[in-house]
């Protein structure tokens, strides 16, 4: 027990170490061997609060090094075009140009690749676009809230061969690194179950009061910003607040459960759920939302050939008591991997007196500590947490290096799988399945579709 344990913290504090310099190039080599000629020159689509709060600052921990700068900024809001430009002209002391779409964006072939942080129903467009452009991209998460839109960006990634990173920051964090080596090593043994849950107590959690105002019909493009979605007249809440309307957004799907699923399926090497069930509603806050302010959701994984085998993942979220501390338990018969405390332990696990009773073997985790851990920084306006950093300078290395990232576009694809999945069981009522061979997401022996679904 002793020297595994040694073995694995030495394993994951190489992971840990790798997630750096991933390329392989040491910061010496990356400063002897590019020049100005070799600076990759980035656009901002969309000037938003997660761009400016988390990418800005984690772009400029690395920038310099890597020999990057920005030199563009896209937004079809004037005021966060202006806003943008203004911003990244004084961080980089360079112009930054500020274009009125992102057509105006790619027909100045001024930029190599881009930062995607727009509406979450937006972000598998854009891409499509920026790859097709000629553009690595940076994409957030949610990949996608609709089949049609993730196929469309997951064959336009492959077509062109681009860099794209999926904004799942915790695939660059040294701790679940060090998490997914442990169960590939088997010392974990067969997962039993996921406990995923985030709860907040937040009423201004995606609101925006203060914009609301000052956002005019005249001052941006409403029939851009809802691209493919069904006609609604204009109204600055949704473009605002769209966070807390179907179908601009899944709400606590695309932004929480969606980081937290993609976990599942890292470590589990599983691309999608069998199948998922969900129940919840608006409990608190009766301010005019369309998505639910409470949710829980139950996931069936495992093989497909295989319907015996597997296990279960809930996932559960409240925005009325909570302190934004998301939970990440996974079981296996011998115990637990805890991501709220990064430990190994073998609470639960089968001890020997209740073993022997039906003439088993004790099967007992030893007791360890993730190595190189870093805690997840939750919010969306604290700044340059270092698994973003990470996260952000890992695409900004593959970019050069034209290796794969950490988060590569299949992730994206499948946690996009796992949400549409949960928006179906959500607004449908009915137990939602996944076909294979057309990709597409099934309700009561349907194909789901947003724009037959009324909020």
């Amino acid at each position: 027990m002793e020297e595994s344990r040694r073995t694995f913290i030495k394993q994951a504090s190489l992971a840990g170490a790798g997630l750096m310099f991933t390329s392989g190039l040491s910061a010496k080599n990356y400063k002897r061997v590019m020049g100005a000629n070799d600076r990759v020159r980035v656009g901002v689509v969309g000037f938003s609060d997660r761009h400016k709060s988390s990418h800005m600052p984690c772009f400029m921990n690395h920038y310099k090094e890597l020999n990057f700068e920005v030199v563009a900024v896209s937004d079809i809001w004037n005021r966060r075009r202006e806003e943008g430009a203004a911003a990244w002209k004084q961080k980089m002391q360079n112009d930054v140009k500020a274009y009125r779409n992102n057509e105006e964006l790619y027909g100045s072939k001024t930029v190599d690749a881009v930062f995607v942080s727009t509406a979450d129903f937006q972000h598998a467009r854009h891409c499509a676009e920026a790859v097709h452009a000629g553009c690595d991209a940076y994409v957030e998460k949610p990949f996608a809230e609709t089949m049609e839109d993730a196929r469309l960006a997951l064959k336009a990634v492959k077509d062109t061969g681009k860099i794209v990173q999926i904004g799942s920051q915790r695939r660059s964090g040294a701790n679940y690194h060090a998490a997914d080596e442990f169960i590939k090593s088997g010392k974990f043994g067969p997962i039993t179950m996921v406990e995923l849950t985030w709860n907040v107590n937040q009423p201004g959690r995606w609101r925006r009061p203060e914009l609301l105002g000052l956002l005019k019909e005249q001052d941006t493009d409403w029939k851009r910003f809802i691209m493919n979605r069904p006609y609604e007249a204009f109204d600055p809440r949704k473009y605002l607040e769209f966070r807390l309307f179907w179908p601009y957004s899944s709400g606590l799907v695309g932004q929480w459960m969606s980081h937290q699923i993609d976990t599942v399926h890292w470590f589990s090497g599983l691309k999608h759920p069998r199948s998922v069930t969900a129940n919840g509603g608006i409990y608190m806050w009766k301010d005019g939302r369309r998505n639910w302010d409470t949710l829980m959701a139950v996931f069936d994984y495992g093989p497909e050939n295989d319907p015996k085998s597997g296990f279960q993942v809930t996932f559960g979220s409240r925005m009325h008591n909570g302190a934004d501390d998301p939970s990440e338990i996974y079981y296996s018969n011998g115990g637990e991997l805890n991501l709220i405390t990064n430990e190994i332990s073998p609470k639960g696990g089968l001890h020997e007196k209740e073993a022997a009773a039906m003439g088993m073997k004790a099967n007992l985790l030893p007791k360890l500590s993730l190595a190189n851990t870093e805690k997840v920084v939750t919010s969306a306006n604290t700044g340059g947490d270092i698994l973003t950093s990470n996260h952000v300078r890992n695409w900004m290395e593959c970019v050069r290096s034209r290796k794969t990232p950490n988060a590569p576009v299949e992730a994206g694809y499948s946690h996009a799988i796992a949400n549409i999945m949960a928006n179906a069981a959500i607004h449908t009522g009915y137990k939602a399945t996944f076909d294979e061979a057309t990709q597409e997401v099934m309700a009561n022996g349907k194909v789901f579709k947003w724009g037959e679904i009324k909020a």
